[in-house]
């Protein structure tokens, strides 16, 4: 399983304790390069954990044997959490996924539109049946 992983445009981003960078990964024996994978020598390169290292939109080229997508390395798992989407989040389960199902979120909408004011955050936390 070999591949060469090349980082171009490169940006420094303090404000969200990250670097963020295009990747292009050129894979003549693969028909695609995993993301753990790249995650991987991204650490390594780096000097990062792989905790740290975000890999998404990777997209191979027609005809294959060239890869390109998009990383970003967070200085700490800690600012990761805080400024990272939640759908990376999700997908490597650093973050639980919310448990309420349509017909919850509909019955919720419903007690909220019949009340106005601080009493719409009351029956959006109420649960469970109204007594007859």
């Amino acid at each position: 399983k070999k591949f060469v992983l090349y980082c171009h445009r490169v940006m420094n981003n303090p404000l969200m304790k990250r670097k963020q960078m295009c990747i292009e990964m050129i894979h003549p024996e693969l028909p695609n390069v995993p993301k753990s994978e790249v995650r991987k020598k991204l650490a390594d390169k780096n000097k990062t954990k792989e905790e740290c290292v975000v890999v998404y939109g990777l997209k191979t080229k027609f005809g294959g044997g060239k890869s390109t997508g998009f990383a970003l390395i967070y200085t700490d798992i800690d600012s990761r959490k805080k400024y990272d989407s939640r759908k990376n989040l999700l997908r490597e389960k650093l973050v639980d996924k919310r448990a309420k199902s349509s017909k919850q979120k509909k019955e919720i909408k419903g007690r909220v539109k019949k009340v106005r004011g601080k009493a719409k955050a009351k029956a959006a936390n109420a649960g469970g049946k109204k007594g007859k």
